[in-house]
């Protein structure tokens, strides 16, 4: 058996394509004392500022924090928030080189307005939009390139246009190809467009609103009923569902696992998603274990979820709840 040294150490010589919707995260910090007279809101002081990765490029944060190379591939405006965004990713030692600038698209924005570790307000800056076909022909151009060095690739689908129905089967195609996996993070709009892809990881409620049907979350039949139809639907053996407070579940085929939620101080469930697809598409790089690649994804998305904000994983605290947990107790024959 491999060492948990040795498989986190694997990680290092991977290389990651992200694809889906970058966007800033902007937070202003204040201190509200009372509430305005013009309106029943609270005043709140700014006390500071700052603007951060988010969206697909906070998964490239995460990717990079676990130790592998990162390649992202969007495209965004060629407005001063997209100036920002390109500016963001340099500060971070991010490479530019799969980012599209366009004319005629905004950069997506969502300013977060905090008083006292509570969130107050949310203001987006947004479009939805499919992209226009010369931009999707250069994304396609631009992906297809950066595809010779990845090892796993992932889709990371916020509504926001830059994936869609057209592009989504030509890029998973480019990957089949080359036999590189892919592994979904969706949202509504495209939810069922991931034929073929190697792993899909939807939340509870994506799941639900993705198949279009209603069940109590305690009737784990028609849950597991659920994923079955939507392996058949994307023609995929591997599905993650995370349940929030109830941990995840994967099923391989027809072998089902559920695992537990770790207690946690739950400060903040933001990007908490983008951690667990992190995770996982550096454990299918490897090709582990789905229950496996599914036992360290929950601990990560817990742990970014007693951070406030949307924040990286850290390698170092995720390297030492695992070995905490003897999460390789269960795969003696596992090699990396």
């Amino acid at each position: 058996m491999r060492s948990l040294e040795s498989l986190f150490s694997a990680f290092d010589q991977l290389t990651v394509l992200i694809v889906g919707d970058v966007m800033v995260d902007s937070y202003l910090w204040g201190k509200s004392t009372r509430l305005s007279p013009e309106a029943p809101v609270p005043i709140v002081n700014v006390l500071s500022s700052e603007k951060r990765l988010g969206g697909a490029a906070n998964v490239a944060l995460n990717v990079q924090a676990l130790g592998a190379t990162t390649l992202l591939c969007s495209v965004i405006g060629t407005d001063k928030d997209g100036s920002d965004f390109i500016a963001l990713l340099e500060e971070n030692n991010l490479s530019t080189e799969g980012i599209i600038q366009s004319p005629d698209r905004v950069t997506t924005v969502k300013q977060r307005i905090l008083s006292g570790g509570q969130q107050l307000l949310r203001l987006d800056s947004e479009i939805e939009t499919d992209l226009l076909t010369h931009e999707n022909q250069h994304l396609l151009a631009r992906f297809e390139e950066l595809l010779v060095r990845a090892d796993v690739v992932i889709f990371q689908d916020y509504d926001k246009g830059v994936l869609s129905e057209q592009n989504i089967a030509q890029l998973i195609a480019l990957a089949q190809h080359k036999n590189i996996p892919t592994v979904v993070d969706p949202k509504k709009k495209n939810f069922l467009r991931y034929k073929g892809c190697a792993l899909f990881k939807p939340n509870l409620k994506e799941l639900k609103e993705g198949l279009k049907v209603e069940f109590a979350d305690a009737n784990l039949a028609a849950f597991e009923q659920a994923v079955a139809n939507l392996q058949n639907l994307l023609e995929t053996e591997n599905i993650l569902v995370t349940l929030s407070e109830r941990g995840v579940f994967c099923a391989a085929g027809k072998n089902k696992t559920y695992i537990d939620a770790h207690l946690r101080t739950i400060s903040d469930v933001s990007g908490a998603g983008d951690t667990v697809i992190s995770i996982a598409a550096v454990c299918m790089a490897l090709n582990l274990p789905l229950p496996l690649l599914a036992e360290l994804s929950n601990l990560g998305g817990g742990l970014v979820c007693e951070e406030i904000g949307v924040v990286p994983i850290d390698k170092v605290k995720l390297y030492q709840e695992a070995k905490e947990n003897k999460i390789l107790a269960n795969y003696p024959a596992l090699t990396v």
